[in-house]
């Protein structure tokens, strides 16, 4: 619920995109925590989000605008590659 008086953008496709994106990130290590948290990396909530993220550029192939497809495989790229990274260094370890 949010704060009474407060007011929430709006959602479009992009904001929905970027918000999933965000979260991989943050799962991934990549995005810091909120100040004075310590949350470790999650790779199995990474993968979930990344797959959601690939679900919906399978799902909504040929709804979306050029800059959304840009968007959306440039956003996949870069959390792939990450997430790979991720795996990779020590204690990665698997997160299927």
């Amino acid at each position: 619920m949010s704060e009474p008086g407060r007011t929430l953008p709006d959602i479009d496709f992009a904001t929905f995109v970027v918000s999933l994106g965000s979260s991989a990130f943050f799962h991934l290590g990549v995005e810091a925590p909120p100040e004075g948290a310590e949350i470790k990396p999650d790779l199995a909530l990474a993968k979930q989000t990344i797959d959601i993220l690939a679900m919906l550029e399978v799902k909504t192939r040929g709804n979306r605008d050029e800059a959304e497809d840009k968007l959306l495989s440039s956003l996949l790229y870069d959390l792939r590659i990450k997430y790979v990274d991720a795996l990779r260094k020590p204690g990665g370890g698997s997160a299927t």
